[in-house]
């Protein structure tokens, strides 16, 4: 019980509103969910609207600029990985293909984070 714990205390844990990394907490007490107040108030106005318009509980409520933008780094991703396997069509280095291959997990890595 006390391995897994730990592990539970050690692992890194991300906002459920932005995504981004929370501190870490104390021993006591109730386990952040939240960056900040900003993000906990988005997440309670999204709940109430949500409730509001009878939509189901895990419904994910996003705007048109959310969406946009959701598009566009779904675009950069897609981008990305036609350019590596191109390259690796075309014969391209294992140094040339290693780099365009971190670029593409870097544009995953922010693609992570809806809002």
């Amino acid at each position: 019980m006390e391995v897994t714990s730990a592990r539970r205390r050690n692992s890194v844990r991300h906002c459920a509103w932005c995504g981004r990394t929370l501190p870490e907490d104390g021993q006591y007490g109730r386990r952040r969910q939240y960056c900040a107040q900003t993000c906990r108030q988005r997440a309670y106005e999204r709940r109430s609207a949500v409730q509001r318009g009878g939509l189901p509980e895990d419904a994910v409520v996003l705007s048109a600029t959310e969406i946009a933008d959701l598009q566009d780094r779904l675009y950069l991703l897609r981008c990305a990985a036609e350019d590596i396997a191109t390259a690796a069509a075309d014969g391209a280095s294992p140094a040339e293909l290693h780099a365009m291959a971190s670029e593409l997990a870097g544009t995953a890595n922010g693609l992570e984070r809806l809002r």
